[in-house]
């Protein structure tokens, strides 16, 4: 394995799960421009210059709408469309079983039709370039094939898919694996359940949360080594409460309360309701986790996820400093909660 860079090799760093940031919900209807880039220097301050802006479950409606929104945000903004790299759907083509749905809003949850697929599709302007879905659904193979014919990269997440519902998932060209290790029961049986499925399945890349909470460190480096080194990415799967100071924020119908430990919950519940990890905590994470050098954490933070994705590497920040806040924000990018 190389050896470590000697400048800190985060810059550059290439996100495909960004729910929001710096206090930005990106769930919300209209999201503002000044709200927008705002929480995108937010994230290049934690030296990550290329996201895909994730919408979770709602109805293809208001899906449409919020894609569209942001597209006519992104044309008029030379650092959006620089940042936005294009968009991650997550939902609502998830399973609605408790333990799977997650924070998502199992009512919200449908099949995936072609159609429908081709609605997003057109409301993203072209720009969507993963999908999460779970593979059990009536049409879902149909819709994989569909949407990997459009170059958009497809994910099993929220899921319990079957060993035949992977093989034909797999066959129709589905590639990744959401957030593996997380989106499940407490309790799975021993041996059957999805989390060994998807473990033994060489031919998907597994995208993991290295935040120490959604997945123990202990946890995280035997998931790790039971897949190819090469099909292992990372991501933060964070939400407005990252690089912001702990309090209230939204997931959009959920209310969540950050401490100051970072971790994300619904105020008087146990469970994770999301994460508050910047990319380049989980680069340090990571190295410290698995006892990889920074420069190989790093490109699976950056470069890898860029390939995966079919598109071009993320570029290097020239610099750290970032242009004024627009007006009405106060500067939080610099608060990095630590995971």
């Amino acid at each position: 394995m190389s050896s470590p860079a000697p400048v800190f090799p985060g810059d550059g760093l290439f996100d495909l799960q960004v729910n929001g940031f710096a206090g930005v919900d990106f769930q919300q209807d209209h999201v503002s421009p000044a709200a927008l880039e705002h929480a995108l220097r937010g994230l290049r301050a934690h030296r990550t210059s290329r996201i895909l802006y994730t919408l979770i479950t709602d109805r293809i409606d208001a899906l449409c709408r919020r894609l569209e929104h942001v597209e006519n945000l992104r044309r008029r903004s030379p650092l959006a469309r620089d940042t936005i790299a294009g968009y991650h759907l997550e939902g609502p083509w998830l399973l609605p079983e408790p333990g799977y749905h997650g924070a998502h809003d199992p009512a919200l949850m449908r099949a995936p039709t072609v159609a429908d697929a081709d609605r997003l599709l057109a409301a993203s302007g072209g720009h969507l370039r993963l999908v999460t879905l779970a593979p059990e659904l009536p049409g879902a193979p149909e819709v994989i094939a569909h949407l990997v014919s459009r170059g958009v990269r497809v994910a099993i997440g929220h899921s319990n898919a079957s060993e035949p519902d992977l093989d034909r998932a797999i066959s129709a060209g589905l590639s990744l694996c959401t957030h593996l290790g997380n989106a499940v029961p407490a309790r799975l049986p021993r041996h059957d359940n999805i989390l060994k499925r998807l473990l033994a399945r060489d031919e998907l890349t597994a995208v993991f949360i290295p935040d120490g909470l959604h997945l123990p460190p202990s946890v995280l480096r035997n998931f790790v080594r039971a897949k190819p080194r090469d099909k292992v990415l990372f991501t933060t799967d964070c939400m407005a409460a990252a690089g912001a100071p702990p309090g209230r924020h939204t997931l959009r119908h959920v209310v969540t309360e950050v401490g100051p430990d970072g971790v994300v919950r619904e105020p008087g519940k146990p469970n994770f309701a999301g994460s508050s990890l910047t990319l380049d905590r989980a680069v340090d994470n990571i190295s410290r986790f698995l006892g990889w050098p920074l420069d190989d954490a790093s490109a699976a933070c950056s470069v890898l996820v860029a390939s995966s994705l079919g598109l071009h590497p993320p570029p290097v920040l020239a610099s750290h400093s970032t242009e004024p806040e627009p007006a009405g924000f106060a500067s939080t990018a610099s608060t990095a909660l630590r995971a």
